[in-house]
């Protein structure tokens, strides 16, 4: 069972379909489709043929640059998109810092760096999380303290995904030490190749290079690059964090996990049979197609209520648990459909460029998907958090 969509709107998948099977390079879909980690230069590839296109900013309004698309346009690409193995649109500059910087920036602020993030000239990345402060965001400690037009800026942040590839921070840092929490903490925008900033990697359970530890040692920072005012970075935080949730749904990946599962199941066999006919392995499929079909629905219902440019509501913590637990749900039940050939894992086949036969491209897909999904439960704010926010705003408790 699908969503029923309006002959306009068919037209528009036609449209898109039409420019993936033209405009998106066949060694990066194959890289995708294989489960193989992208490079930068992937990423940016893809990103350039999309920014011709004027389709980058999927969420962006017109006045901005974006094709000013509905909700359900919005919908149907990400959709297309995943089914075609495209990349996932590295999300921080785009997704994230734009709208904040929509919403608070100044004029300045719009003009200078809207127009670099649609032609990619700034690769951004998120520093939010710190040793010890990361559900706890409020609980920050990376300093920051005025010196003249400038902030110098000491701490540390974790977790930071591509900031190997990064030449933009967007940071939370406590300004005013002695207010509450929230009320001391600003949005800053620090360049990477300031004197003091260096990045350390962290390897992640597949083995990846996605995440790292920023050090900001004594760095200078203009106070122009402070996003509304001092004091106010609380707000911009949960303001992007709403935006940020809301894509971790991941609607349109799960939707292709989804369909590979399936066939995979289909010509798996298990004692004689294929193994979808298996009752207690097609039981957990079913559900699992049911709860994304809900999923879909609320989804659209959420994006169509922040569609004059607001930010997502609460609504958008049940879109981040939901998405995330059946994401993970449809990696171990693709783990489960391999048997023992899931069992072996490829790590020189996922980071490089070597070769293995399907089965076992499957098998190193199979294992590095499953252990790097683990993560969606906790990034992003873990999913015991976005509870207590669904809790707190939606039922009062």
């Amino acid at each position: 069972m699908n969503l029923t969509f309006s002959p306009e709107e068919q037209a528009f998948r036609e449209e898109v379909r039409s420019f993936l099977a033209e405009a998106l390079p066949n060694d990066i879909s194959e890289r995708v489709r294989l489960g193989r980690h992208l490079r930068a230069d992937d990423y940016l590839r893809w990103q350039n043929t999309l920014s011709e296109k004027g389709w980058l900013a999927a969420n962006w309004p017109k006045e901005f640059g974006g094709p000013g698309w509905g909700p359900v346009q919005r919908h149907i690409f990400d959709e297309e998109c995943a089914a075609a193995h495209a990349p996932t649109v590295v999300p921080f500059g785009v997704n994230m810092v734009a709208p904040v910087i929509m919403k608070f920036g100044s004029d300045e602020q719009k003009e200078y760096y809207l127009p670099r993030i649609l032609r990619n000239e700034d690769w951004w990345c998120q520093g939010y999380s710190e040793p010890g402060a990361g559900s706890d965001l409020a609980g920050l400690n990376t300093r920051a303290v005025r010196d003249g037009d400038h902030y110098i800026v000491n701490g540390q942040k974790a977790w930071t995904t591509l900031g190997q590839h990064a030449n933009m921070l967007f940071c939370l840092v406590r300004t005013d030490p002695e207010a509450k929490k929230q009320a001391g903490i600003s949005f800053l925008l620090i360049d990477m190749q300031s004197p003091g900033v260096s990045v350390r990697p962290i390897i992640t359970l597949d083995g990846a290079h996605e995440v790292n530890e920023v050090f900001l040692d004594n760095v200078r920072v203009p106070i122009a690059n402070r996003v509304g005012e001092e004091g106010q970075g609380w707000t911009c935080a949960k303001f992007l964090l709403t935006h940020e949730r809301t894509g971790i749904a991941g609607l349109g990946h799960a939707k292709q996990a989804l369909r590979h599962l399936k066939s995979l199941a289909s010509r798996t066999q298990h004692r004689g049979k294929p193994l979808l006919e298996l009752p207690s392995f097609r039981q957990r499929v079913v559900k699992a197609e049911l709860e994304l079909m809900a999923l879909e629905v609320t989804n659209l219902r959420v994006i169509a209520a922040a569609r004059d440019g607001g930010a997502p509501g609460a609504e958008s913590s049940l879109l981040k648990v939901r998405g995330s637990e059946l994401r993970q749900e449809l990696s171990e039940l693709t783990r489960r459909a391999l048997g023992p050939a899931a069992l072996p894992f490829f790590p020189d086949f996922l980071h490089g460029d070597a070769n293995l036969d399907d089965t076992y491209a499957q098998s190193a897909a199979a294992s590095a998907q499953y252990l790097n999904r683990r993560k969606l439960s906790i990034y992003g704010g873990a999913n015991e958090i976005q509870k207590s926010i669904v809790a707190k705003t939606i039922l009062g408790m």
